[in-house]
C-alpha cells in the first residue's frame, strides 16, 4: 500500500457500547464527538451525553499508515450514518453491550443493518460490558454467528483499556487478510 492510501474502521453498536470510549482510548489525536444531551428517556437514564453524527479519531500504525476511526452514534434514529461512515471503510468493529436487555439481539440488529457493506468486507464483535454481566458467554455469541453463517471474531473487551482495543483493531487486521 501506498502512503496514500487511506484505512478507515468504523464502530458500530447500541448507546453504551462503548463506540466513542474505544476511540478516545487510542486515537493520537484528540477525537472529535457530536456529544450531546440525549433527547429520549431511555438513553438519558444510561447517559448524560451521547453521539449524534459520528465520532472521529486517528492512529499511526507501525508500518506508518494512519488509520482513521470512526464511530457511529448508537441511537437507532441516527442509523443512516452507518451506511455514510462505512463508504470507502475496510471493515467494521461491532460492539455490543453484554448487559443489555437482550445483547443477541443487538447483535443481529446491527449485523442486519450493516448487511450489504458485510458482503465485501469483515467484521470484528467486541463484547463490552462483560465485567458486569458475564452472560451470554462468548461461546453463545459464536454459536448464533454460526447459525447465521457469520464468520467474524467475537472476543470480550473493556473500551476503557487501550490495550483491549488494539486487540479488536489488530484482530480486524487479521481478519482482512482472509477476506
Amino acid at each position: 500500500m501506498t502512503e496514500d492510501h487511506k484505512l478507515k474502521f468504523v464502530f458500530t453498536g447500541s448507546v453504551g457500547a462503548g463506540k466513542t470510549t474505544a476511540i478516545r482510548q487510542i486515537s493520537e489525536v484528540d477525537p472529535i464527538t457530536t456529544e450531546a444531551k440525549p433527547s429520549d428517556e431511555t438513553t438519558a437514564r444510561r447517559k448524560k451525553t451521547t453521539t449524534v453524527a459520528m465520532d472521529y479519531g486517528q492512529l499511526t500504525l507501525d508500518g506508518g499508515q494512519l488509520l482513521y476511526l470512526c464511530g457511529t452514534p448508537g441511537q437507532r434514529r441516527f442509523d443512516f450514518m452507518c451506511e455514510i461512515l462505512t463508504k470507502g471503510a475496510l471493515g467494521l468493529i461491532i460492539l455490543v453491550d453484554n448487559s443489555h436487555d437482550d445483547p443477541m439481539s443487538e447483535l443481529d440488529y446491527y449485523l442486519n443493518l450493516n448487511a450489504a457493506f458485510l458482503r465485501s468486507s469483515a467484521a470484528v464483535i467486541g463484547i463490552t460490558h462483560y465485567d458486569e454481566k458475564a452472560s451470554p458467554t462468548v461461546s453463545d455469541y459464536y454459536r448464533v454467528l454460526e447459525e447465521r453463517g457469520d464468520p467474524w471474531p467475537v472476543m470480550h473487551v473493556d473500551a476503557r483499556k487501550a490495550d483491549d482495543v488494539r486487540l479488536l483493531l489488530n484482530t480486524m487486521l487479521a481478519t482482512l487478510e482472509y477476506v
